[in-house]
């Protein structure tokens, strides 16, 4: 299933993120140099024994860090991925440009990072079937007088780059400002330096209920709502 619109954003593909195994050992082995080995289950593996996985953290609640310990809904699949698998779960944290462009694909042998599925990224990785619904929104400051799509134009908007996101707020007009993780971008938007943050609401909706902050922030409708672009 692929994005019919990034505007309506029902994200089948957002949380697409583990990949079918097989194929992407397949792309992994064509850019390493070292030959894999195969798991108890017949896999073949970059590394014997473990099922290495490429994952962008923070990403809450999917992938994140608690109790020094990567944790999320992300990485409780890939436990039962490496449990079927008869492997330890060795988890690599990589930017999400290397994994969305599936350049980190060449150390690990699946990414796991809440992937949208698009025809691009189509081009170069393999997904497994869709398993969440997904929305994109706008998180603003109560003081920034945002309340729509189009009053953040003109704004200091945030995104993560090479995210859905980023790609909507270019289709939008909007000058955003990137991001490399999700983790800086919501520390600019409690910090005050940004406006807004536009990304998934899973996401972001986690964090600016749960981070202390002086500054009252509002997350605005979804993109199901905003219309076409």
């Amino acid at each position: 299933m692929q994005l019919k619109s990034l505007a309506t954003a029902k994200i089948t593909a957002k949380a697409a993120a583990v990949f079918a195994v097989g194929a992407l050992t397949l792309t992994a082995c064509g850019g390493g140099s070292s030959t894999p080995a195969a798991s108890e289950g017949g896999i073949q593996l970059i590394n014997a024994g473990k099922l290495t996985v490429c994952s962008d953290i923070p990403y809450e609640p999917f992938e994140f860090e608690k109790d020094g310990q990567t944790v999320g809904y992300d990485i409780d699949i890939a436990k039962e991925v490496a449990k079927d698998l008869g492997a330890e779960l060795s988890i690599v944290d990589s930017s999400f440009e290397a994994i969305e462009t599936g350049t980190a694909l060449t150390q690990c042998d699946l990414g796991i990072s809440s992937i949208s599925i698009t025809d691009t990224r189509k081009s170069v990785m393999d997904f497994s079937t869709p398993y969440l619904d997904d929305d994109l929104a706008l998180v603003a400051s109560e003081d920034s007088g945002i309340s729509s799509l189009d009053d953040a134009k003109g704004k200091k908007v945030g995104v993560q780059q090479a995210t859905t996101g980023a790609d909507y707020a270019q289709e939008q007009g909007l000058e955003a400002q990137q991001f490399e993780d999700t983790g800086l971008l919501v520390q600019a938007l409690q910090a005050g330096t940004i406006d807004a943050a536009l990304g998934n609401q899973s996401v972001l909706a986690t964090p600016s209920r749960t981070t202390p902050s002086s500054r009252a922030l509002r997350i605005l409708p979804p993109a199901s709502s905003w219309g076409s672009p």
